[in-house]
């Protein structure tokens, strides 16, 4: 079978989480080019993987000087960017009257900024080429209202605006703008979550009834979705959010 990504070079953010790890591994099996980085260091274990297919870069995708460092050390071992997927994320769980301004511009940034400091940075050399993906991870929070998510929210459906409005910037360029609405998924990132909570077991309890498949998502499943989308098989889709949530938003 042809792959869809081999010779493609691709960056992904939050790659050291369960998600940014899933679609690293699956990229690299199909002969892609990865950028790895994340904010955590655990991602340079990546450089021993492969590394004629892997770099990483251990950085913060939220400030714009590490951004261009990030693209600087892709391009320099790569050449130019063919897919960026911005899976950058943090989640506050608190309510508005709780939150503090300094939590605020945190969650926003982890999620909304990343991905226009990111896209901002890939745009150009896509747009010389006339063809590009750039994949965000959403959420259920990019759609819905849910308790105590009043920065989570807020910053998921921005990016999910700016992906629309991408969207319809870049088609005529040949660039297509899609994002991934995940449920629940297995990662720390949720366990992070639920240690947040007054009763991490009754919160993990309610949250899997609330997704009717009765389950929480593994990262691969997620990582599936993010590949459709970035890849040819999805090539007239574009301005979308495929909700991989397990029916959560069918309710």
């Amino acid at each position: 079978m042809e792959s869809t990504f081999g010779g493609k070079t691709v960056v992904v953010s939050g790659a050291a989480g369960g998600v940014g790890r899933a679609v690293v591994a699956q990229l690299v099996a199909q002969g892609a080019r990865v950028c790895a980085t994340d904010i955590a260091s655990t991602v340079t274990q990546f450089d021993e993987i492969k590394p004629d297919q892997i770099v990483s870069v251990m950085a913060d995708v939220t400030k714009s000087d590490d951004v261009e460092k990030i693209f600087g050390v892709a391009e320099a071992k790569f050449g130019s960017v063919d897919i960026l997927i911005s899976n950058a994320g943090f989640i506050i769980s608190k309510s508005v009257h709780d939150t503090t301004e300094e939590e605020w511009d945190r969650v926003m940034n982890a999620n909304a900024k990343s991905l226009f400091l990111m896209s901002k940075r890939a745009l150009p050399s896509m747009i010389a080429k006339g063809a590009g993906s750039i994949v965000a991870t959403g959420s259920i929070s990019s759609v819905l209202g849910l308790p105590e998510q009043a920065a989570y929210c807020a910053a998921k459906g921005a990016l999910l605006q700016l992906v629309r409005q991408m969207a319809i910037d870049y088609a005529p360029k040949g660039i297509r703008v899609n994002a991934v609405g995940a449920g629940s998924i297995d990662t720390p990132f949720l366990r992070r979550y639920l240690d947040g909570l007054e009763d991490p077991i009754a919160g993990e309890a309610a949250i899997k009834a609330a997704h009717p498949l009765g389950r929480w998502a593994e990262p691969s499943e997620i990582a599936d979705a993010i590949l459709y989308l970035a890849g040819k098989k999805a090539s007239f889709v574009t301005g979308q959010i495929l909700m991989a949530d397990g029916g959560y938003s069918a309710r």
